[in-house]
């Protein structure tokens, strides 16, 4: 890495903190460790963190609460939470509040450092894409700006998580293409693997609900059954 990325870890088990700093800190990233909630969120409002690694279960200020304080930051960065909480809700609720990924304790802190790293790569990616090809995607209805990473229907400013923008994005970019669920998880997320498509599902039905008139009969993220999704422009025919 040409610039040491800095990475804020939440977390008040002392022993997965001190894991997760020494892994971070060997892989190159400068690392600040919070071990309240409190704490964590006023290191959050210094700013210029590259990342953010959180718990849900923290003293005095839910992990929920810190993401969604997270994403309101005009500063795009990476999230990845991690849970004893295993169950779906949990994992909804925090994908749904702008997490980029969502992994569960007891985990494999090689595994939690190449998934970041992965999500680093996307953003980069994202990123040469932009600078390539930073042109507004205009459909019938539907504006897309890669630039100001705002969407807007009908004259009417979307309400995005980033993620959900990237994948919007991506299939602006890509009218009538058929994609997989895993396909998405490469292009749109980085990941290199199968076993998270729940995160594709989750999202999917999540923009479905913020573009489409009745998100039960999607008319524009449609299900190509035993294939995966594909996008149609407003105004085309599937």
């Amino acid at each position: 890495m040409s610039e040491t990325r800095r990475v804020l870890v939440i977390e008040d088990d002392p022993h997965i903190a001190r894991l997760l700093q020494l892994h971070l800190r060997n892989a190159g990233y400068e690392t600040t460790l919070a071990t309240e909630g409190a704490r964590g969120v006023q290191l959050l409002n210094r700013g210029g963190w590259d990342a953010l690694i959180l718990d849900l279960m923290l003293p005095e200020i839910d992990g929920l609460e810190i993401c969604r304080q997270a994403r309101t930051q005009a500063r795009y960065m990476p999230i990845i939470i991690v849970s004893a909480r295993s169950g779906e809700t949990e994992r909804i609720q925090g994908l749904n509040l702008g997490a980029d990924d969502y992994v569960t304790k007891p985990f494999s802190a090689p595994e939690l450092l190449a998934r970041l790293n992965a999500l680093f790569r996307r953003q980069q990616a994202m990123s040469d894409t932009l600078k390539r090809d930073a042109g507004v995607l205009h459909f019938s209805g539907l504006s897309v700006d890669p630039l100001s990473r705002q969407a807007t229907q009908h004259e009417q400013l979307l309400d995005l998580t980033p993620r959900e923008f990237d994948l919007l994005y991506f299939f602006a970019r890509h009218p009538g293409e058929i994609f997989s669920r895993l396909d998405l998880l490469i292009q749109v997320w980085g990941y290199q693997h199968e076993g998270y498509e729940h995160t594709v599902n989750t999202h999917i039905n999540r923009l479905r609900i913020k573009l489409e008139t009745d998100s039960s009969q999607p008319q524009l993220i449609v299900t190509v059954w035993g294939q995966g999704y594909k996008f149609l422009p407003p105004g085309s025919e599937g």
